[in-house]
């Protein structure tokens, strides 16, 4: 209930040889008190959405899908390799544009593993030449490969995911969704997709995506180390990164002269790139409607004309083993 009416009908039971006009003593005297009971009415219907899954946010879902054994994933540190010109000391650190990396170990010859100070994915980000922080004389030092992949911790929707994973689709010994909630405890998984019996009898193929619905190749390795640990015995299991399907773009747009064209084009380009994440592992087909649908919904577009989709105007199908990336977006004025 509202402040407002809380108050009205506290008002509606005073008599009414009693002044009740705002400012009067009985209504000063009852005004705090509705205020305060309003403000309990919110927070009880607050509470009833903290406690459910398909609701709760933040510390109060972690609380929800602890009650059927889940917790939240951590970020993590990348790990990375490092190239000198020289011998370098354990323990120096290099840094490059936002991130900062400490020699940890020696690889081979001139080649160290480092470990990024800034936790999550932002270690995987940068590569190029780095900064000499600790002034190792003489030597230059450059980043390059992944070792480990660096991981932001688990979003609600990705926890959500899994919650309603495991209740809605209980798992039992070894089926496909037993190996889906086993690929998804694994950091940095945000998507898994199973296929029994893909390659004969006794064999599964598990397809994962990362928390950002990209591929990540270093995801199926420690995928398939964990599936190993808790498999059936007796099953074959592969572990992979989908195949990428990139879709290309064009089309001239009428601006409305709200937006810049490059205001536009940047706005379109991450409309597309949530509309592509959305259809991973749950369609098999980019609709063409669909893009000309989300273009026409950017601000600042008033009309298009001579929209292609991979030099198209047809829906794009995918298979099973496929999953779509934005590709090159490219939208001129009428």
């Amino acid at each position: 209930m509202t402040y407002e009416a809380i108050l009205n009908d506290m008002l509606s039971k005073v008599k009414n040889d009693v002044d009740k006009k705002e400012g009067s003593v009985i209504y000063d005297a009852l005004a705090p008190c509705a205020y305060q009971l309003a403000q309990t009415y919110f927070n009880l219907d607050n509470f009833i959405n903290l406690v459910s899954g398909d609701t709760a946010v933040g510390e109060y879902l972690d609380r929800v899908v602890a009650d059927y054994g889940l917790t939240r994933k951590a970020a993590t540190y990348a790990v990375r390799k490092v190239t000198t010109t020289g011998e370098i000391m354990l323990g120096t650190r290099w840094g490059l544009n936002d991130t900062t990396y400490t020699i940890t170990s020696l690889i081979s010859a001139n080649v160290y593993s480092a470990v990024c100070q800034q936790i999550g994915t932002i270690g995987n980000t940068y590569s190029g030449e780095l900064e000499n922080i600790d002034n190792v004389s003489g030597i230059t030092a450059t980043l390059t490969d992944i070792i480990t992949s660096g991981t932001d911790e688990e979003t609600d929707d990705n926890l959500r995911s899994r919650f309603y994973a495991k209740v809605q689709a209980p798992s039992t010994s070894g089926n496909a969704d037993n190996y889906k909630e086993w690929a998804l405890k694994v950091l940095g998984v945000g998507n898994a997709k199973v296929f029994p019996l893909w390659n004969g009898a006794g064999t599964v193929r598990v397809l994962v995506v990362d928390s950002n619905m990209s591929i990540d190749n270093t995801l199926p390795g420690k995928v398939s180390s964990y599936i190993e640990t808790v498999r059936p015995i007796g099953a074959n299991v592969t572990v992979a990164s989908p195949t990428s399907q990139t879709i290309n773009i064009s089309a001239k747009i009428m601006l409305d002269g709200s937006k810049l064209l490059a205001d536009v084009q940047n706005a379109f380009i991450s409309t597309i790139t949530t509309y592509l994440k959305d259809t991973v592992f749950e369609t098999y087909s980019i609709s063409y409607a669909q893009i000309g649908s989300l273009l026409l919904a950017t601000d600042g577009v008033k009309d298009y004309n001579t929209l292609l989709v991979n030099n198209g105007t047809a829906n794009i199908s995918l298979t099973d083993e496929q999953m779509p990336i934005t590709g090159t977006i490219t939208l001129t004025e009428v």
